[in-house]
């Protein structure tokens, strides 16, 4: 059954669980940050670490996806990839990004922009032997982002790599690893009735001293 364009014209939610004050935010927006994930955990919303990640390519078109915050660490907001991969060579080109979440749930987004770098191998290593077998296997099985025939590809290269580690600790491999996202600027909403939403936004200077200001809806 489709659903025409009028239809989902009508489609709308009214906001109506919270509001948010200057007051409230404070001056450390990765303090605030800490607290309302640590919010969005209690309220046992799915996939709570799941962030839009967009990035450009080398042409300036963009792109976005959605990857998995591990951490917030050392000022960065950290996630993992393969670094062939169409955004890993994307922030090879372009070192600004941009990261989104969205937890409908409690009615909130949190916009961060910001530069990204990759984290020092020690930490890559330390998070990838953290992970299932199943997924460090996986990291090597896939060439990320490369076309391939079908997917007997990815499984065959499952197999092989099964059976070369069998026995043993897979090793990470040189092309994946972790990237942290500095950020020069975060965004708190939070939606309100009739589309009144607020919006409080943290901009970094060239000090790294914050400043915060509210923004119309």
């Amino acid at each position: 059954m489709s659903t025409s364009p009028s239809h989902i014209a009508d489609i709308r939610q009214d906001y109506c669980l919270a509001a948010l004050d200057e007051s409230i935010v404070g001056e450390d927006p990765l303090g605030f940050f800490h607290r309302w994930f640590d919010e969005a955990l209690k309220a046992q919303i799915s996939e709570v670490n799941a962030m839009t990640l967009a990035t450009v390519s080398a042409n300036n078109t963009p792109h976005a996806r959605i990857v998995l915050l591990k951490g917030v660490e050392r000022g960065g907001f950290t996630f993992f990839t393969n670094y062939n991969s169409h955004k890993g060579n994307e922030m090879d080109t372009h070192k600004s990004v941009a990261l989104l979440f969205f937890w409908k749930e409690l009615e909130r987004q949190v916009r961060i922009e910001g530069m990204v770098h990759k984290l020092d191998e020690k930490d890559s290593d330390a998070y990838f032997h953290s992970r299932p077998e199943g997924s460090r296997i996986g990291a090597w099985a896939s060439p990320q982002s490369s076309v391939i025939t079908d997917r007997t590809v990815i499984e065959k290269n499952y197999t092989e790599y099964t059976e070369k580690f069998a026995g043993s600790n897979p090793p990470r491999p040189p092309h994946w690893g972790g990237y942290s996202v500095i950020p020069k600027s975060i965004e708190f909403w939070q939606g309100r009735s009739s589309r009144m939403h607020d919006r409080i936004l943290f901009t970094k200077d060239t000090n790294g001293i914050w400043s915060k200001c509210r923004l119309a809806p």
